[in-house]
């Protein structure tokens, strides 16, 4: 507990969110973070993604900061774009 500010997220978030929901989270956030990571790796900006992909620098950007719903077909793209797959596999539980 954070006596700064009372109690810790996870705890709020436990009565806000079921573990499905918060499961759900933590998955696009994961996926969202490996785009970014492997855009980082190749060294190209947003703009360069954009050139690659066909994906418009902007929803590159809202996809990034998690302000959008992100579709499939998109993160398809950029996969390609980065020259990785999407691979389907038991989530840790």
């Amino acid at each position: 507990m954070n006596r700064a500010i009372g109690r810790d997220w996870e705890d709020i978030e436990r009565e806000i969110f079921t573990p499905e929901e918060i499961a759900e989270a933590e998955l696009k956030a994961s996926i969202i973070s490996e785009l970014i990571k492997a855009r980082n790796e190749r060294k190209l900006s947003q703009r360069d993604l954009e050139k690659l992909s066909g994906v418009s620098q902007a929803v590159i950007a809202r996809m990034e900061k998690g302000n959008t719903k992100t579709q499939f077909d998109t993160v398809v793209k950029l996969l390609k774009a980065l020259g990785k797959t999407l691979v389907v596999a038991p989530l840790n539980s």
